[in-house]
């Protein structure tokens, strides 16, 4: 998939503001605003989507998979209607679970998941390359959600075409 991932923190005025969105067009002003002034950011660039079918169970369907593991990027409570672009939300409750699981990912189970598990649909070529790749975007995910959970935020997982 060629969409860029992006993990956002934000406070639960933002989250009831997001909630409130009456349409996907007020949804996207309110993430724009987000993207302007955001305080904890992490990028996971392509890589969200092997990342995604790592922690869950290979495909790219939300719900699917062991929890917590499957809710980093698609597990939240989904706001959008529209396919153009994802907006999911996570809970406090939920950051913190996915803080302390995704602390305990290691490398070697990572790059387990990354070869051994089919990868439904995937549009990226599973290589030594995009392994690396997929790697280097998770170093940071522990840390940013360890963060986001001490702070007691929401967060907002985005990824558009």
């Amino acid at each position: 998939m060629g969409c860029l991932g992006v993990h956002f923190a934000i406070s639960a005025e933002r989250a009831e503001q997001l909630l409130a969105a009456s349409d996907d067009e007020e949804l996207v002003a309110i993430v724009d605003e987000i993207e302007e002034e955001w305080e904890l950011v992490y990028e996971t660039d392509k890589a969200w989507d092997a990342l995604h079918r790592c922690l869950s169970n290979g495909t790219l369907r939300s719900g699917e998979g062991e929890p917590p593991l499957n809710r980093a990027f698609f597990g939240g409570q989904v706001l959008n209607t529209e396919e153009e672009f994802f907006v999911v939300l996570t809970t406090p409750a939920e950051v913190k679970e996915l803080a302390v699981a995704l602390a305990a990912v290691t490398e070697p189970w990572l790059k387990h998941r990354y070869f051994d598990v089919p990868f439904t649909d995937y549009q990226g070529d599973k290589s030594d390359d995009d392994w690396d790749y997929t790697k280097s975007n998770f170093d940071g995910l522990p840390a940013f959600f360890a963060q986001a959970a001490a702070a007691d935020k929401y967060v907002i997982f985005t990824v558009s075409q």
